[in-house]
């Protein structure tokens, strides 16, 4: 299966940027898509952004347009996503998500059928 490890969380002043990395492992990565998801304590995830392996095309949630960028390393197999400012409700745990699905099928929404999560990071945001 696929491993997918988080790192670059932490805490930052309202204004500020942070960049998070998500490393993919496992020979069973098919390179249909990756992205990330957040959730906040109380509050159902929530999709942030996404990014097609083959091509890099991304989407990304109204609520973060303008503000995060995704991106992806081919060599590295892995996934970053840019913040720049940060709101205090960025708050929350942002959680790397890869599409199961073979590259040949990589349309339409991603993540709706079988995928892979990491473990998280929290991203704290102040005032």
């Amino acid at each position: 299966q696929v491993r997918l490890v988080e790192s670059g969380g932490g805490l930052v002043q309202a204004g500020g940027s942070l960049r998070l990395s998500c490393a993919a492992s496992g020979r069973t990565f098919s390179k249909c898509a990756m992205g990330w998801f957040r959730q906040a304590p109380g509050k159902e995830r929530e999709f942030v952004g996404s990014i097609k392996w083959s091509g890099g095309a991304t989407y990304y949630a109204d609520s973060v347009k303008g503000r995060f960028t995704l991106s992806r390393d081919d060599a590295k197999i892995a996934v970053y996503l840019q913040m720049n400012s940060l709101k205090p409700e960025d708050t929350a745990v942002y959680y790397c998500a890869a599409d199961a699905r073979e590259s040949r099928s990589c349309s339409g929404s991603y993540f709706d059928g079988p995928h892979y999560w990491g473990q998280g990071t929290q991203v704290t945001v102040s005032s």
